[in-house]
C-alpha cells in the first residue's frame, strides 16, 4: 500500500475506541498492531514508514506509552487494513 492510502485509513478510520488494526502482508502472517503517532509521525509516513505496536506489547504500551515498544514496518509491505473489530 501507498502511504497516502495508509494515513487516510489511520486518520479516517482509527479513533481512541477502535486503535487495533489487522495488518495484512503479501509474504507473511497478518499482525494486530496499534499505530504511533509520535514526534516523527509526519517524517516516516512521508516515507512510507509505519512505528507499530504489535499485540505483544499492548499491554506494556498501553501502562507505560513508551514509543520503544513499537516496531517500523514498511507500508509497501502492507497487503490491506481493517480494524480489529470489523474482524468480530
Amino acid at each position: 500500500m501507498n502511504a497516502t492510502e495508509i494515513k487516510k485509513f489511520v486518520e479516517n478510520k482509527v479513533t481512541s475506541k477502535d486503535k487495533y488494526v489487522k495488518i495484512e502482508f503479501g509474504k507473511r502472517d497478518p499482525i494486530y498492531g496499534l499505530f504511533i503517532a509520535g514526534d516523527d509521525y509526519n517524517d516516516l509516513s512521508s516515507k512510507n514508514f509505519w512505528r507499530i505496536v504489535t499485540s505483544k506489547n499492548f499491554d506494556a504500551y498501553n501502562k507505560s506509552q513508551d514509543a520503544s515498544l513499537a516496531k517500523l514496518f514498511n507500508g509497501f509491505e502492507f497487503l490491506k487494513l481493517s480494524l480489529l473489530s470489523d474482524e468480530f
